[in-house]
C-alpha cells in the first residue's frame, strides 16, 4: 500500500468520503473524521471565500476539541479545489487554504503546477481525479501525490472507464497513491477496490444518503429507491460528462433520452452563486447519483455508516481469504 505519512495510521477504513458540490458541510467532514474516513468538500460550497475561512476554523476546532476529549486522532480532512478557468475564486481560496494548511487537497477538471507547487510548499499534498490515462500521466508529469480513477458508473463528473482497466494501467506508470470511484457504497467495494491495486477508496452517493449531509430529504430519497438503471450519464446537463438520476431529470423539464449537450463549459457563474436565470440548474435542481445507488437502502448517520462498511470490509476480507485458500 502507498500512503502518504499524513494518511498513516490516521484511518479505521482506507476510504475517501468525496467532496460532492453543495452537499458536503463542516457537519458531515467532522462526523467522517471522528469515524476514521477523510472528510472533505469543495472550497466553492461555501458562498464565499471568507466564509470558507470560517468553515475551515470551524473544522479545525470541532477536530482538535475531539482529540483532546477523546484521546484520539481523527483522520485529517480535504478541500477540493475546481482548478478550471471559469472559476473566479481559485486564487482567492487557495491563500485561505495556505493559512489553514490543509493537509489533502483535491483538485478537479484541469492540473496546475503552480497550484501544485504551492500546495507542496506548507507540506500539503495533492490528490487529482482523472477519467482516463491521458489526464493521468499529465498530472503525474505535475508530481502529483495521488490519482482519483474515476471510472464508470461514479456520480458527479465520472468517466466511462472499467475499474480493472483504468487502476490497471495507471500502476504501470504511477507508484504513489490511486484511489478508485465509482460504485462504492459496500465495504466489500473498498476490498474489491484494494483487489484490483488501489489504495483507497473513494464513495460520494453513499454519503449523500447519510443524515449529516446537506441535500434535501427529497433527494435523500430518490438516491434510496434508484437503482443503477435509474443513472443517466451525460453532458448536457453541466457541460462534461456526469451522472444525474432519471428521475429528477425529468422533474426539471428535461427529456433524458433526448438531451441537448450544452452549448459551453461554465463552472464560474453557476458555482459562486451568479446565475440569476430561472433554468434549472445542475447538482442544485437536477440531482447526481453514481451508480452504486442500487446498493442503498437507507440513511444512517455518518458515525452508523462507517461502524456498517467497517464491518463489511473486514468479512468481505475474511470470505475471500477462505476462497482464496482452494487455489493457494
Amino acid at each position: 500500500m502507498s500512503l502518504p505519512e499524513v494518511l498513516k495510521d490516521r484511518l479505521s477504513l482506507p476510504l475517501i468520503a468525496a467532496p460532492m458540490f453543495l452537499a458536503s458541510g463542516p457537519e458531515l467532514v467532522i462526523e467522517c473524521c471522528k469515524a476514521g474516513v477523510v472528510g472533505t468538500f469543495p472550497a466553492l460550497n461555501p458562498r464565499t471565500t471568507e466564509q470558507l475561512d470560517e468553515w475551515l476554523n470551524e473544522i479545525d476546532k470541532q477536530l482538535a476539541q475531539f482529540e483532546q476529549e477523546t484521546g484520539q486522532k481523527p483522520a485529517p480532512y480535504g478541500v477540493n479545489l475546481i482548478v478550471h478557468k471559469s472559476n473566479p475564486r481559485l486564487l482567492d481560496d487557495l491563500a485561505i487554504i495556505e493559512k489553514h494548511q490543509v493537509k489533502l487537497i483535491i483538485t478537479s477538471l484541469s492540473c496546475n503546477a503552480e497550484v501544485i507547487d504551492r500546495i507542496h510548499a506548507y507540506g500539503g499534498i495533492v490528490f487529482h481525479d482523472v477519467v482516463n490515462v491521458r489526464f493521468a500521466k499529465k498530472a503525474a508529469s505535475m508530481n502529483v501525490d495521488g490519482l482519483i480513477a474515476v471510472c464508470g458508473g461514479a456520480g458527479g463528473h465520472a468517466g466511462h472507464w472499467n475499474p480493472l482497466s483504468l487502476i490497471g494501467e495507471l500502476r504501470e506508470f504511477f507508484d504513489k497513491t490511486i484511489l478508485l470511484a465509482g460504485c462504492v457504497s459496500r465495504g466489500s467495494d473498498i476490498a474489491a477496490a484494494q483487489m484490483m491495486g488501489a489504495d483507497l477508496a473513494y464513495a460520494g452517493t453513499r454519503f449523500l444518503a447519510t443524515k449529516e449531509c446537506r441535500v434535501v430529504d427529497d433527494y435523500k430519497d430518490m438516491i434510496v429507491r434508484s437503482s443503477a438503471a435509474d443513472i443517466v450519464y451525460t453532458p448536457a446537463i453541466s457541460g462534461v460528462p456526469a451522472s444525474f438520476m432519471r428521475e429528477s431529470v425529468i422533474d426539471a423539464g428535461y427529456d433524458p433520452d433526448d438531451l441537448t449537450p450544452a452549448a459551453e463549459i461554465d463552472f464560474g457563474a453557476e458555482m459562486v452563486g451568479e446565475d440569476k436565470t430561472d433554468k434549472k440548474k445542475a447538482w442544485k435542481d437536477i440531482w447526481s447519483a453514481g451508480q452504486g445507488a442500487g446498493g442503498i437502502h437507507d440513511v444512517p448517520t455518518t458515525a452508523e455508516l462507517v461502524s456498517r462498511l467497517k464491518a463489511e470490509y473486514q468479512q468481505a476480507h475474511e470470505a475471500q481469504a477462505k476462497k482464496s485458500q482452494r487455489y493457494l
